[in-house]
C-alpha cells in the first residue's frame, strides 16, 4: 500500500476528529519460546513500512504523531499484553525481543492515554486486551492479528454494504433466544442448540469511528457469546459439534455451553480429549460469529483474521472480550489463554456440512442460513 491507500484506510477506519492527534501502530516480536516466522517477519516489515508513509503524511490525516511501538509477544492469542512497549523510530525492522535490550520502554497505559487510535499488525491476536482496554482509555483499536499482503483486497470492498449486511444480521441476532445449527457428516446429522439469552450480539464491520470500539480489520461479522451460566439460570447450549483436523472430524458433546466428551476417535479426538480436561476454560463455547465477506468474492487465506469473516464460525475460550465471563484467570496460566475459531466453509472444513442456521425467537422461527448460503437475509 502507498501513503495515499493508507491515508485513506486510516481516514476511513477511524474517521479522525479534531480530538485526535496521535496513532499507535503496535507490533509483537519473536522469542525463543516463539520463533520468527516468513510471515511474522513479512508483517513487521509491512507494520515499520505503514509507520514511516504515515508519519510522512500525518499533516495530510490532521495528527501529530504516529508511533511504533515494539513489544514482546503475549505468548498466546488473546492473551493480556505485557506491561511495557518501546517506541522507536520507523527506520529499521526489529527480529527478535533481545534487541529492545537497553530501550527506553514504556507503559502500554501511557501509550493508550497519548493515543487515541491504534493499529494492531500483530502475530498474535490482540483484539481481547485492546477490546478491554478501550474501555477504559478514550481510544479506539483496529486488529490486524495474522495480516498477510493478501487480505489487502479485503480492505478495498464495499464497507458500507459490509456494515449494513452485520446491522441487519445484528438485529436477528438480538431478537433471537436460541439458534440451532444442524450440521452433516459422512450423511450423519449433529444437532447443536445456543442459548443467546442475556448477552448482546455486536455487529463489526471494520469502522471505528467513536472511541470504546475495538475490532479485527478487515472485519465483517455479527457475533455473539452464547449465555455461559454465569448468571442464575443453566445454560441451554447443548448438543454436539464436529470441528475437523486435517482429515479427521472431532465430535465434541457439549453441554451447558461447554465441551464435555469427545465422542469421536482417532489421534486428533484423543489430543482434544485431553484438552479439555486439563484446561476447562478452552472447553467454553465462546462465541457464535456470522461473517459475511465471502459474498464478496473473498477466499481463504489461511489467518483467521480474515477467513472467520467469510461465514459462520463458533469459538472455544476466552470470551470476556466480547461481554462474556470466561477470562485470563479462568485458564491454567498466561500462556494458556486461547480464543480459538473454528470456521464453518468448505475450503475449511471439507467434511463438515453446516446444512441450517435457524434463529427461535418469540415472533417464530427463522432459518437464515440453508447449506453454507444465506436464506434472503439481505
Amino acid at each position: 500500500m502507498n501513503s495515499s491507500d493508507l491515508v485513506k484506510l486510516v481516514q476511513r477506519v477511524f474517521q479522525p476528529s479534531d480530538n485526535d492527534t496521535a496513532l499507535a501502530i503496535i507490533v509483537d516480536l519473536p522469542d525463543a519460546k516463539l520463533p520468527d516466522n516468513p510471515d511474522w517477519q513479512a508483517r513487521r516489515e509491512m507494520a515499520t513500512n505503514w509507520a514511516l508513509l504515515l508519519n510522512e503524511a500525518k499533516a495530510e490525516i490532521g495528527l501529530d504523531a504516529i508511533t511504533l511501538a515494539w513489544y514482546h509477544n503475549a505468548g498466546g492469542n488473546n492473551a493480556d499484553l505485557p506491561e511495557l512497549c518501546v517506541p522507536l523510530p520507523a527506520d529499521k525492522v526489529l527480529h527478535s525481543v533481545d534487541e529492545l535490550e537497553g530501550q527506553q520502554a514504556i507503559s502500554f497505559n501511557t501509550l493508550f492515554t497519548d493515543h487515541s487510535m491504534v493499529l494492531a499488525p500483530t502475530e498474535l491476536s490482540a483484539t481481547a486486551p485492546l477490546k478491554v482496554a478501550v474501555r477504559d482509555f478514550d481510544m479506539r483499536a483496529a486488529t490486524m492479528p495474522g495480516f498477510l499482503s493478501c487480505m489487502i483486497p479485503a480492505l478495498q470492498i464495499d464497507y458500507t454494504e459490509v456494515n449494513r449486511r452485520v446491522e441487519i444480521l445484528k438485529e436477528l441476532v438480538n431478537d433471537a433466544e436460541s439458534a440451532t445449527v444442524l450440521f452433516e457428516v459422512a450423511g450423519n446429522t449433529h444437532k447443536l442448540n445456543l442459548d443467546l439469552r442475556f448477552n448482546p450480539a455486536h455487529a463489526s464491520g471494520g469502522l471505528f469511528p467513536t472511541n470504546g470500539n475495538a475490532g479485527n480489520l478487515p472485519s465483517g461479522e455479527t457475533y455473539v457469546v452464547p449465555y455461559e451460566g454465569n448468571l442464575d439460570a443453566k445454560s441451554l447450549t447443548a448438543g454436539e459439534l464436529p470441528v475437523q483436523f486435517d482429515d479427521e472430524v472431532v465430535l465434541y458433546k457439549i453441554e451447558q455451553n461447554k465441551a464435555v466428551e469427545i465422542l469421536s476417535d482417532g489421534p486428533h479426538s484423543k489430543f482434544e480429549a485431553e484438552y479439555i480436561k486439563n484446561e476447562p476454560a478452552y472447553a467454553n463455547l465462546s462465541e457464535l460469529g456470522l461473517g459475511v465477506l465471502g459474498d464478496f468474492g473473498l477466499q481463504p487465506t489461511g489467518s483467521v483474521l480474515l477467513d472467520e469473516k467469510l461465514g459462520v464460525h463458533i469459538a472455544f475460550g476466552r470470551s470476556d472480550h466480547f461481554g462474556g465471563s470466561v477470562g485470563p484467570a479462568d485458564f491454567s496460566s498466561s500462556d494458556a489463554v486461547v480464543h480459538i475459531d473454528r470456521v464453518y466453509i468448505p475450503e475449511m472444513q471439507s467434511k463438515i456440512v453446516l446444512a441450517s442456521l435457524i434463529f427461535h425467537s418469540p415472533s417464530g422461527d427463522r432459518e437464515i442460513m440453508n447449506n453454507f448460503a444465506w436464506t434472503g437475509v439481505f
